[in-house]
Parts: C-alpha cells; structure tokens; sequence
C-alpha cells in the first residue's frame, strides 16, 4: 500500500471516560501523560497506534501517511472533499491535516 493508515483516533466531549471505556473494553494502555492531555494508544500486534482526545464534536477517524500533505489535501478538496483543519505542524511530533469526504466523513493526513 502506498499509502498506508498510520494512526486512529477517537474523540469526544470527554477524552478520560472514553479513555477508561475503550481499555476496560479492549485492554488498551491509553497514556495521557502529556503536555495535551492526549491519549496515546500503542498499536498491539498487528494493530496501528490510535489515540484519544477531546473536542467539540464526536468523531472517530483514522490518519492516512502521505508525503506532502497539502497536495493531499488540495485533491481531497478537488474531487469533492472539504477542508477540517488546514496542514499544521506540531513542533516535535508531526505535521498534519484534516478533511471530509462528499458524504461527511473525516479523515486525517500526516507527513511521512
């Protein structure tokens, strides 16, 4: 796969009850011992790493690597899609985007 799903993400009005829900659910080790208070989800065996945050809105989505996100992100928005979040970079972590698909559906870009 060229392009290959890199990270999950689940996020909702409170990231600590969905952190506590989802590792009673699945035995996931979510870590929000950090600056953003973001739980980080380590990919198990076989799995992809995922995380869970809080924000306005309920969502879960799954990042997609590319090399250059804004070309992504402009094609996205040719063939229908609409900017979420413009290309931001998030000093020593990653550099990232989001958008929506015609039907609603958020998915999220990060730089290779």
């Amino acid at each position: 796969m060229s392009n290959p799903v890199v990270h999950f993400e689940v996020v909702g009005k409170d990231a600590k009850k969905l952190g506590a829900y989802y590792s009673s659910l699945f035995g996931w080790n979510v870590d929000a011992n950090n600056p953003m208070n973001y739980g980080m989800v380590a990919a198990g065996e076989g799995g992809i790493a995922g995380g869970i945050g809080e924000g306005e809105s309920n969502l879960v989505t799954f990042y997609v690597q590319v090399d250059d996100p804004q070309k992504y992100l402009d094609q996205a928005v040719k063939l229908g899609g609409k900017v979420v979040m413009p290309v931001m970079a998030i000093p020593g972590a990653v550099t990232m985007a989001q958008f929506s698909d015609p039907e609603g559906h958020v998915i999220g870009l990060v730089k290779a």
